[in-house]
């Protein structure tokens, strides 16, 4: 089963989850800004990505902009600060199979579809 990531309010996360549909795979959605996220499950993910987690903050944030720009984290510390304010996650991401994709754009989904 494929999970998404998934902020409804988001053009670019529901162009994942119509990509999804499309294809006919059965998923779960994860809307994390209602859900929240946990700690360990982030870690979890960017290390499916091969990612840091800096690599995927939305920087256009005002959040971002306000508290964090400019200023240096370490990884742990992001993922803490992710937690807090999980709006500053790019979004969609799909998991899948012990693999995690940012599914902006939505075909990038295809890197782990079986």
């Amino acid at each position: 089963m494929y999970k998404i990531y998934h902020n409804p309010r988001c053009k670019k996360s529901r162009a994942g989850l119509k990509y999804l549909e499309s294809k006919g795979l059965a998923f779960e959605i994860v809307k994390y800004l209602d859900e929240g996220l946990d700690e360990k499950e982030l870690k979890e993910i960017f290390k499916m990505m091969g990612k840091k987690p800096f690599e995927m903050i939305r920087r256009q944030e005002d959040v971002y902009k306000k508290n964090y720009k400019g200023k240096e984290f370490g990884d742990d510390e992001w993922i803490k600060i992710i937690v807090e304010n999980p709006k500053l996650l790019n979004r969609p991401i799909v998991v899948h199979n012990g693999k995690a994709v940012w599914g902006d754009p939505p075909e990038n989904i295809e890197e782990i579809i079986d």
